[in-house]
């Protein structure tokens, strides 16, 4: 992974789990987080797959979860500290739309498995393969209905990186 990537990792992944929290403790909230970190981290490398990708994410910027957070309806909660909500500018929605098509579909994560995102199996078990806890912590978040709007925005952008000789079938 490009180093530069990993304040775009961080943000996109607390992003999302604060827009999907887990339920049912600490131990749920750190597998819903280990998931989200990890198809984000696929979502990342599939986004900017080379070290001039990741450099001019650095100069541009990600953009940040303005529109995200409008979608999912946390647009109206204002913090009393807006230094304390500066991480959101990390969060790159193109990222996040795609871990959420990798999260809410099983056929897009097995096809981004072999990708330039490829690690080793157990680097992404619990994106690739996970167990029933792993989809209990993560409930919210593996929702495909609750996730569609998110997963929608740049889900044909997805499929064009996994499969760019293949025609997209709405």
């Amino acid at each position: 992974m490009h180093p530069d990537l990993s304040p775009v990792i961080a943000a996109t992944a607390q992003w999302l789990t604060r827009a999907y929290p887990a339920s049912g403790g600490a131990l749920a909230d750190a597998l819903c987080e280990v998931q989200a970190r990890q198809a984000v981290t696929v979502a990342a490398r599939l986004r900017y797959p080379t070290p001039m990708d990741a450099a001019l994410l650095g100069v541009a910027g990600p953009g940040g979860s303005a529109r995200l957070d409008w979608i999912t309806g946390a647009d109206g909660a204002a913090a009393v500290d807006p230094d304390a909500d500066a991480w959101r500018t990390w969060v790159d929605e193109v990222v996040a739309s795609w871990a959420a098509c990798l999260l809410t579909e099983p056929a897009v994560a097995a096809l981004a498995e072999g990708g330039p995102s490829a690690g080793t199996p157990a680097e992404f078990r619990r994106l690739l393969a996970p167990d029933d806890a792993d989809r209990r912590a993560a409930a919210l978040l593996r929702h495909p209905d609750l996730c569609a709007p998110v997963a929608a925005l740049h889900r044909a952008g997805l499929m064009t990186r996994l499969d760019p000789g293949q025609a997209l079938v709405a």
